[in-house]
């Protein structure tokens, strides 16, 4: 009975190595990122992880070899799923969200985005419970002559609050971001 007990432990501890070896590694190709803004009282913080282009198509029809295809949803960066966090109410593109943390999932077009706040929050990127969804809203993504190589979220302050700036490859998404 002690025998199997210690390989059982000896196996959970090898599953256990193996998972955070296996998180230190895909780190490595897309690291861990924080896009923060403050202004008054409103805080927000984007916890994320940013791909590379790497020569890649990113954007493109779900009929194409495109990393992020058109109309299906997207972690929006890489490993675990993307986490938003709010310190008091605010809207997004006119829609009301209470404060609190969130999953960000978008829905890349090929013109304008689906920007998705999502309830369930610390899940690895390649899950979605679109049942969880708080708000769905839309947002304008432009196409820029110039290129970006990595993934990167960024705000742009504005009156009552803030852009954030979604940008990769060519693509350049806004989502007005303002206190309530």
């Amino acid at each position: 009975m002690i025998k199997i007990l210690r390989i059982v432990l000896v196996l959970l501890a090898l599953l256990a190595i193996g998972f955070v070896g296996m998180r230190f590694y895909t780190k490595s190709f897309s690291p861990s990122s924080t896009a923060e803004f403050e202004q008054g009282d409103l805080d927000i913080m984007v916890e994320y992880c940013q791909p590379a282009k790497k020569g890649r198509l990113i954007f493109g029809p779900q009929t194409s070899k495109a990393l992020v295809p058109y109309g299906k949803w997207w972690r929006t960066g890489a490993n675990e799923a993307t986490v938003i966090t709010f310190t008091r109410n605010v809207t997004i593109a006119g829609r009301p969200l209470k404060a609190g943390t969130y999953t960000l999932f978008t829905i890349p077009e090929q013109n304008d985005w689906t920007i998705i706040i999502n309830s369930e929050v610390g899940q690895w990127g390649l899950s979605y419970d679109e049942t969880k969804d708080v708000l769905r809203v839309p947002a304008v993504s432009v196409k820029k002559s110039d290129s970006v190589e990595k993934f990167v979220i960024d705000f742009n302050e504005q009156t009552n609050g803030a852009d954030m700036i979604l940008r990769w490859d060519n693509v350049e998404v806004t989502v007005p971001i303002r206190t309530r």
